[in-house]
């Protein structure tokens, strides 16, 4: 509610309440220091300022003055029953006063700096200006009124009934000016929760300790070294019982702090160390209540360039009112004075987030808890639009996005029922979530309508724009996947307050825009993109890849173009060298791709996803002894368990090590699945001479064509056709068994095998599927003609047909005179 404005002068708690403050709105209240002065009734706008000192809230006795001044200010642009001069007169008194008493208020400043200027006295109106400019330079409006001033062309005399009070009002605000200085000495204490963080905890600690004066660590039950480490850092520790509250948890640091200002940061955020003495100055800026520093959170597998950036608050006032609120995605914003313009800043002040990392997220299942949490919350709680954002953003990190996309919708649902004024910070995030989320699932005309709407709404988000690029490219646009590409480099990076990922609109379409080339087979603009992207983001690992790739094909050896690729990364780091040797390994080079998994293993024993890779490549190499031990070496209960399982044991099979294969068999049953067990339990009954295996279920079979697929790709060809007949005994059907077949020997380059399985199925039905087989296996083999024909046929029988459509295209581009039926 609003207190309706008085006809007449205030009374004296007309917008107070006897213990407090009333809601009263800011244009209310700036209403009616207008109508008081427009009635000629000064000493009762003089009163208002006396009676917003009974305001308790300091930001809302900050707030009150400054609309009181701001409504004296327009209130003199049109004068009703006293001369301007007079409203500009009182405006500047008050404001004087204002700032005799504190000094660091930019706005209040400026407020007093304007009325001296349009009553003439421009040197006191110059010395406020340069105080306003000296503490806030971003100060909106401020550079036009230095300039302004500064040229004198607002120089005018003031009337004679106000130049003796002029007079002394300039000089006091003169000697005030001099005092707007950042205050020295205020003190910054680190609140932080924990549980469980040695491995995280130094290196944060080590950037922020020599910034703050003060580090309070609340934990909430580590059982590692965490306390140690903290103590360590000069930490004041303080045990807490976990209570499924992480807002309770970082209340009670706060409670517990004594600094000025608080500032609070998890174990795997990071200060950008160059950036140390900017947060340290800031604590001398009285004048905000909340500091905004710029987070890039790393995103994906190994921390490989994928980012994204975000606008989060860290730094506030030390204030009993400022708390937060919420079992997790705790929020505290709603506390701060967001009302009062300037009060809360936009730094460039940078920390970096490690805690989305996948391998992070695993290794402390941060995503089911956080789901639990949220449960819980959802429970206590009414239905919550931020709630459902921050569900769904949970389900999409642990990979359920059927469940995410329910959540998504559900938040955005109530923003749209909320109306279009409805515009909170997690609103874009949420746009761009829904529609990755739409376009995974596979709904690609509501995933395209709502980035459209989302760009109307927010017309700078890249993001939305990279969206519709991706999209396009799935429904076989390209030309229209290029055109948004390229808009997307056009805008550039979206806003950090739009929460988007680094390189929408600077290296990831070149990415896309490379990939293209590649399809259209324009090597040498695809490397160029690429070279673009590796000379000026040499941090993004996500071009090492494909670049190399393209090194590759264009026929440089391996060490050399490995070699190039070195010289141009920033650093070559253990997650480099496991995208060096992924590539490698994709392209057939599985000595160099063994050289890089082991330079990985080397620096990091425990990553076992480098382990697994290493003895892969170890198996495709034929060295099965080597392949198994490294399998050996990697925890039964680590999540590659299963990939590891199945090397160890075509490697030991292979070998003809049974008897290691069958002691191997027993200690991975927890890791496999019923169809695994059978299927290895199958092979190893055949390598021992055996009888014939009974027919496996078409589950099984599944399995069983992925370990064909293993034998084939390692070479292994007395083991796959030892193999083989489990399939031709398995409960797949003829037709089944001949597709899969022919994609495995497709895959890996056996031509002539691949054609025998799919002329078998298309002598048995020679359906749209079988023609498309063939014509893949004739432009594979460089029959251009054959492949057209095959093409053709699956378009004649399905003519919705996209990928016998896009052959059909390619080989017309690159054979124009050919003819088809």
């Amino acid at each position: 509610m609003t207190v309706p404005l008085p006809s007449t002068g205030p009374a004296a708690a007309a917008w107070l309440a006897p213990g407090g403050e009333r809601p009263v709105s800011a244009t209310d209240l700036g209403a009616w220091a207008q109508e008081l002065l427009s009635g000629g009734d000064i000493d009762a706008y003089r009163s208002l300022f006396a009676d917003a000192t009974r305001l308790e809230d300091p930001s809302r006795r900050y707030h009150a003055r400054v609309v009181l001044l701001e409504g004296g200010l327009a209130a003199a642009t049109h004068p009703v029953s006293v001369p301007a001069n007079a409203v500009l007169m009182a405006v500047a008194e008050a404001a004087v006063e204002l700032v005799e008493a504190q000094p660091n208020e930019p706005v209040v400043l400026n407020c007093a700096a304007v009325a001296l200027r349009e009553l003439g006295t421009l040197e006191a109106a110059l010395a406020l200006f340069d105080a306003a400019h000296r503490l806030d330079p971003s100060l909106l409006g401020l550079e036009q009124n230095l300039a302004a001033v500064r040229s004198r062309r607002l120089d005018r005399p003031s009337a004679r009934s106000v130049q003796a009070a002029l007079s002394s009002l300039a000089r006091r605000a003169t000697l005030a000016a001099q005092s707007a200085r950042p205050v020295a000495g205020l003190t910054l204490s680190l609140c932080m929760i924990v549980r469980d963080e040695e491995e995280m905890l130094p290196r944060c600690l080590a950037a922020i300790a020599p910034v703050v004066d003060e580090i309070v660590v609340v934990d909430t039950g580590s059982r590692d070294a965490t306390i140690e480490i903290a103590r360590s850092y000069g930490a004041r520790v303080i045990e807490h019982t976990w209570t499924d509250s992480f807002a309770e948890a970082r209340n009670i640091s706060f409670d517990a702090a004594t600094g000025d200002w608080l500032m609070f940061l998890d174990a795997d955020q990071v200060l950008v160390s160059e950036d140390a003495e900017r947060l340290r100055a800031l604590t001398g800026h009285t004048w905000r209540e909340a500091f905004y520093l710029i987070e890039t959170s790393y995103l994906g597998e190994t921390g490989d360039g994928f980012a994204a950036t975000d606008n989060v608050l860290r730094v506030f006032r030390n204030r009993p009112q400022y708390r937060f609120e919420g079992r997790v995605h705790e929020q505290i914003t709603h506390t701060l004075p967001v009302y009062a313009p300037g009060r809360i800043q936009q730094t460039t002040v940078r920390i970096r987030h490690y805690g989305y990392l996948e391998a992070v997220r695993r290794s402390k299942a941060k995503s089911r808890r956080n789901i639990d949490l949220l449960r819980k919350q959802a429970d206590e709680s009414a239905p919550d639009a931020f709630l459902h954002f921050n569900l769904g953003s949970e389900y999409a990190a642990d990979g359920d996005t059927a469940a995410a996309l329910t959540e998504f919708e559900r938040a955005w649902s109530m923003i749209v029922a909320q109306g279009s004024g409805v515009d909170f910070r997690y609103v874009p995030p949420l746009v761009a979530r829904l529609v990755e989320a739409l376009r995974q699932s596979g709904r690609l005309d509501e995933a395209a309508a709502l980035a459209a709407e989302g760009l109307r709404r927010y017309p700078g988000f890249t993001d939305l724009v990279f969206a519709q690029a991706r999209i396009a490219f799935e429904t076989g646009a390209f030309d229209a996947a290029r055109e948004y590409y390229r808009r997307c480099i056009a805008l550039g990076d979206a806003p950090a307050r739009y929460r988007p990922i680094v390189g929408s609109g600077t290296y990831l379409p070149r990415v896309a825009l490379a990939q293209l080339a590649l399809r259209d087979g324009d090597d040498e603009a695809a490397r160029q993109l690429l070279a673009w992207c590796l000379e000026r983001y040499p941090a993004f690992h996500g071009v090492v890849a494909p670049y190399l790739s393209l090194l590759l094909r264009a026929g440089m050896r391996p060490e050399a173009a490995v070699g190039e690729v070195e010289r141009r990364v920033e650093s070559v780091t253990p997650a480099v060298r496991f995208i060096l040797g992924s590539a490698l390994q994709d392209a057939g080079a599985l000595a160099a791709a063994e050289r890089q998994f082991r330079s990985v293993v080397a620096d990091q024993p425990d990553d076992a996803r480098a382990r697994v890779a290493l003895a892969e490549t170890l198996l495709r190499l034929g060295d099965n002894a080597g392949a198994a031990s490294q399998a050996a070496l990697v925890s039964e209960d680590h999540m590659c368990a299963a990939a590891t399982a199945h090397i160890e044991l075509c490697a030991l099979i292979s070998d003809g090590n049974l008897e290691a294969a069958s002691h191997a068999l027993t200690r991975a049953r927890t890791g496999l699945s019923q169809n695994e067990r059978e299927v290895f339990g199958t092979w190893l009954a055949i390598a021992s001479g055996g009888p014939s295996p009974r027919s496996l279920p078409v589950a099984a079979a599944t399995v069983l064509t992925a370990i064909l697929e293993t034998l084939l790709r390692a070479r292994s060809f007395q083991q796959f056709e030892l193999l083989l007949p489990a399939l031709e005994n398995s409960d797949l059907s003829t037709r089944q068994r001949r597709e899969l077949l022919g994609e495995i020997y497709l895959r890996h380059g056996f031509l002539a095998s691949a054609g025998k399985e799919w002329m078998a199925v298309c002598a048995d039905r020679p359906d749209a599927g079988a023609l498309l087989g063939l014509a893949r296996v004739a432009v594979a083999n460089d029959q251009p003609q054959d492949a057209a024909v095959f093409a053709s046929g699956a378009l004649e029988l399905e003519p919705e047909n996209a990928a016998a459509a896009e052959i059909l295209k390619s080989v017309e581009t690159a054979q124009p005179t050919v003819d088809h039926p």
